[in-house]
């Protein structure tokens, strides 16, 4: 049997190694467009490569997708985080799992897990074709036709695993190739968007502290509904990033907000502390230092330079003395570090991590990720409409759905 996986990313990579373990006797054509395979593997973590999770319990694990949990269930008990950390260090690539349960090579370099996949080509004699841009995919009776550019004789195969990715990191080759190759073939290609990305507001003043993080607070818009999220945050140059911002990009990737629209965000900077307990310790803490300016002590709950914003936005003289601060402005400070608000007006351009949106997940069998429109066609990775949070969910999704396609193709 020939089978042909069409890009070398996460979930290709993947489908290769399942296709050797499953049946060694099948001969498989590994296509990729660019000069090497992995190259959005290697900038992931910031070149560290977020692997997978370190959550082990799947239930969890299927609630981080937004789009796509329960079509993941199956891959994911087939071939779980655990799973994926085995065969990495089975590839001689050691593992660690930092507090917020990323799981990294104990290199924090991608470029080992890549190499993990290279080195176990060449023992397992997968005919790897880089340079090879596909151009169409032709369903011939019972075999597939597939077309490269440059031109050549097509490639004649028994089965094909589209892996070709979404549209993020388009420098890596991400462009969406893989959308029109499935809508060929006959499948239905959702809206897309691009999710876990930064948020630009229309309020300047984040840039006077960018740079400035808190571990963790809540975040929150109301559209048309209720989304919220915690976690850790930095405000940037131009709004907002981090782990928090991201998840609720994911939650708003298909709204539609500008300028002349935009989201009201509300960050509460304690989430894990009551207006009535802030508002005790704040005034516990003037009572304590009643000469110290309003600055000096906001300073014990904020970083200084972000006290100064809030002095600056709520109109309070900041080197006044504390105790000279009305119950009303204590009040206003309160609600405001309770409260923050920002106006989001769009997406930072060119930081989108992952594609929301893909094939139609209802035209893929979750079982085998063979696609239940045309028969031997296997479909894994971004190009389904799966995406994850930030925390290695996304490669797993890839792993997972690239080793479940990989398995059932050699059947």
């Amino acid at each position: 049997m020939r089978i042909a996986i069409v890009g070398g990313g996460a979930a290709g990579l993947m489908a290769a190694v399942a296709i050797h373990e499953t049946s060694a006797s099948t001969e498989v054509f590994l296509l990729e467009k660019n000069d090497g395979l992995g190259k959005k593997v290697l900038i992931t973590g910031g070149g560290r490569c977020n692997v997978t999770t370190g959550l082990q319990d799947i239930r969890t694990i299927l609630t981080k997708y937004p789009r796509g949990g329960k079509f993941l269930t199956s891959a994911m008990h087939a071939f779980p985080p655990s799973a994926m950390c085995a065969w990495l260090e089975e590839q001689g690539v050691p593992l660690k799992t930092e507090e917020d349960l990323r799981v990294f090579p104990q290199s924090n370099n991608g470029k080992d897990i890549v190499d993990a996949f290279t080195h176990y080509f060449e023992t397992a004699k997968t005919h790897v074709l880089l340079h090879a841009s596909v151009t169409r995919v032709e369903k011939q009776g019972t075999r597939f036709a597939i077309f490269t550019k440059p031109e050549s004789e097509p490639l004649l195969v028994d089965r094909i695993i589209l892996t070709a990715g979404g549209q993020a990191y388009r420098q890596t080759g991400s462009t969406g190739d893989g959308y029109a190759l499935a809508q060929s073939l006959g499948h239905t290609i959702t809206t897309l968007a691009p999710s876990l990305n930064a948020f630009l507001t229309r309020e300047s003043w984040p840039a006077s502290i960018a740079g400035i993080s808190f571990p963790r607070a809540t975040l929150t818009i109301n559209q048309d509904k209720h989304l919220s999220t915690t976690g850790p945050f930095i405000f940037t140059h131009k709004g907002l990033s981090g782990p928090a911002v991201f998840a609720l990009s994911s939650l708003v990737a298909f709204a539609s907000y500008s300028a002349q629209k935009p989201l009201e965000l509300a960050i509460d900077l304690f989430p894990d502390m009551t207006d009535t307990l802030l508002a005790d310790r704040l005034n516990g803490r003037i009572a304590l230092f009643p000469k110290k300016t309003l600055e000096n002590n906001l300073e014990a709950f904020v970083p200084r330079r972000f006290a100064e914003i809030l002095c600056m936005e709520l109109d309070l003289p900041i080197n006044q003395h504390s105790a000279e601060i009305s119950k009303q402005e204590r009040k206003r400070i309160v609600a405001w570090l309770k409260h923050v608000p920002l106006r989001v007006i769009g997406r930072d351009a060119g930081e989108e991590f992952v594609t929301a949106g893909g094939v139609d997940t209802k035209e893929v069998n979750p079982r085998t990720m063979e696609s239940l429109i045309c028969p031997g066609l296997f479909i894994a990775g971004e190009l389904l409409n799966v995406d994850g949070f930030t925390g290695g969910f996304n490669l797993q999704a890839a792993w997972a759905t690239g080793h479940l396609a990989g398995t059932h193709s050699t059947k």
